[in-house]
């Protein structure tokens, strides 16, 4: 059954979001009087659910986490979300997959709200029939809910006709929970190990590669 529901990854996958995330981090922790020098220590922090990246990477309590992530939005909410850019290619690949008869779908665990006000800044939404993305209270963050929200919600009942397109290993993950194949791509900030070890499929390492992959099924 050849594929006809595509699900993308926002952050790492449709756009390189490092300056504004970083920044957004970097914002954060300076409440908490934490310095980091070097922002690509914040890359992990693209992609997962910022409460578990808080607790992982910074030692943070739950509740510290869920302060930090509020600081981090008093800065992305109004600037960092747009210190952004779509992938070289990306546009073109849409319009490709659209004029394929493709139906396009965001999953991301950013939020709902912000992922809809960047893919608009930029121009692409209007290749999406629906935009899933975390909520704001966190009650739905893990890629795999947000996965399984976007399935319920454009009404896919067929597996089989859909395949996950991220960065990170969360991306391939959620893929395997809801039954979904996967492409893991390696522009983004996830390793081809991080992507071979949660079972990606297919991995690509440009944004042309991955219509190949779609188009040839």
């Amino acid at each position: 059954m050849s594929l006809e529901y595509i699900l993308f990854d926002l952050d790492g996958t449709l756009t390189d979001p490092a300056i504004g995330i970083t920044n957004a981090v970097m914002h954060a922790l300076k409440k908490y009087g934490i310095a980091v020098s070097d922002r690509k220590e914040l890359y992990k922090f693209i992609g997962p659910p910022l409460w578990d990246s808080f607790e992982k990477y910074c030692g943070f309590s739950k509740e510290e986490a869920n302060t930090a992530v509020e600081y981090y939005r008093e800065y992305y909410r109004d600037k960092g979300m747009f210190e952004n850019r779509v992938y070289d290619g990306c546009e073109d690949l849409l319009k490709e997959l659209k004029d394929n008869g493709k139906i396009l779908i965001v999953a991301t665990s950013k939020p709902e709200v912000f992922a809809e006000q960047i893919l608009e800044h930029f121009g692409i939404a209007k290749y999406f029939t629906f935009i899933a993305g975390s909520t704001l209270d966190g009650s739905r963050v893990k890629k795999g809910d947000v996965i399984r929200y976007a399935l319920e919600s454009c009404n896919i009942i067929d597996g089989s006709q859909a395949i996950m397109i991220g960065d990170r290993e969360h991306d391939i993950i959620g893929a395997k929970e809801t039954g979904l194949i996967s492409i893991g791509v390696l522009f983004g900030y996830g390793s081809r190990a991080e992507l071979e070890e949660a079972g990606a499929d297919f991995i690509v390492s440009t944004v042309e590669d991955i219509g190949k992959v779609i188009l040839a099924k």
